[in-house]
């Protein structure tokens, strides 16, 4: 480490502090000029007459010229004062347009948010998500379409500020907003028998392929979703991911496979039909780092509630657990 790594941030925070005393000596001197009276501009600025003369010594020293002419009876400007006047003035004024922006910084007032949606939170609901924010926040919303694994993993480098994740999935090191819950049902073409029915069990799909989202977007939900139907004896001849909606409805359509939807909107080419005693459901939240809450991020997940919410989902009753459960024991 070299001599002037170390001296840098001493450096630095010294500038700093000379800066800071600076300021605060122009706005003691901006007083005295406005008001032309020690005693006077003393009590604006809440303080005592002595260290204001004090300060006003000590701004004169460190510029080199004298800025009043004073006796016993009489304050003026000196000309240097004039002129100084009106660059501290300046200066002043510009530090304030400074703090008032640094202000709408950390109120949220001003900046984007980076934000992550899963592919399959649907077109409504993103239209729904981008005004109901609006109405929240000043914010400029940048949102992306990216399964939970890869929202987790930017939200851990800080690529992403907020997200909607769909559980189970390590909430440990994470903010939750409030847990929303959506039954699942399934999307059958037109002509297959089981659309004459006013809800399908699980069982009855089997001899069906399922339509599934890739497990890497979110490997827990998909280790889960497979293990509940195997345990409500439904095991699918194939699995075939699918990370578009089009071509999960593409695969239905043209029969031998049903795919999980949770009937907001579902398309008018393909039947859906509930799952009889909801084994199965889709559980969803904002969530970001603990830590890295603005009032942008409270917006957005108010935002996702009310958006969610109006489209039918619930929120969640009972805890949630901490950690997703290993794929083994789902497999097992």
């Amino acid at each position: 480490m070299s001599k002037s790594d170390i001296t840098t941030p001493a450096i630095s925070e010294r500038l700093s502090s000379q800066l800071v005393d600076l300021l605060r000596h122009l706005r003691y001197f901006l007083a005295v000029a406005e008001e032309l009276h020690f005693g006077r501009a003393a009590a604006r600025l809440h303080m005592s007459q002595p260290p204001l003369s004090q300060s006003i010594q000590r701004l004169e020293r460190e510029l080199g010229v004298r800025l009043f002419d004073r006796d016993a009876r009489h304050v003026a400007l000196t000309d240097a004062g004039r002129q100084i006047l009106a660059e501290a003035r300046a200066l002043l004024s510009g530090e304030d347009r400074l703090r008032a922006l640094a202000g709408r910084f950390r109120h949220g007032e001003v900046g984007s948010l980076r934000a992550g949606v899963p592919p399959d939170l649907g077109g409504r609901a993103v239209a729904a998500l981008l005004p109901a924010f609006r109405r929240r926040s000043a914010v400029e919303l940048k949102l992306r379409e990216i399964g939970t694994a890869e929202q987790l993993r930017a939200l851990a480098d800080r690529s992403l500020d907020v997200g909607v994740l769909r559980f189970p999935f390590d909430v440990s090191w994470l903010t939750l907003g409030p847990v929303l819950t959506s039954p699942l049902g399934v999307l059958l073409p037109r002509d297959h028998p089981l659309t004459t029915a006013p809800d399908v069990r699980l069982a009855d799909l089997n001899g069906l392929a399922l339509v599934l989202f890739p497990r890497a977007t979110a490997p827990a939900l998909h280790d889960e979703v497979l293990t509940t139907c195997a345990r409500h004896g439904y095991t699918p001849v194939e699995v075939h991911q699918a990370g578009n909606p089009e071509f999960a409805l593409g695969l239905v359509l043209a029969g031998g496979a049903v795919a999980l939807h949770d009937g907001v909107a579902p398309p008018p080419d393909a039947v859906w039909r509930p799952l009889r005693g909801t084994p199965l459901l889709w559980r969803t939240s904002a969530a970001w780092p603990r830590g890295r809450q603005t009032p942008a991020v409270t917006a957005f997940a108010d935002a996702v509630t009310e958006v969610l919410t109006a489209q039918g989902m619930r929120h969640a009753e009972g805890t949630l657990p901490r950690y997703p459960r290993p794929a083994a024991e789902y497999l097992s």
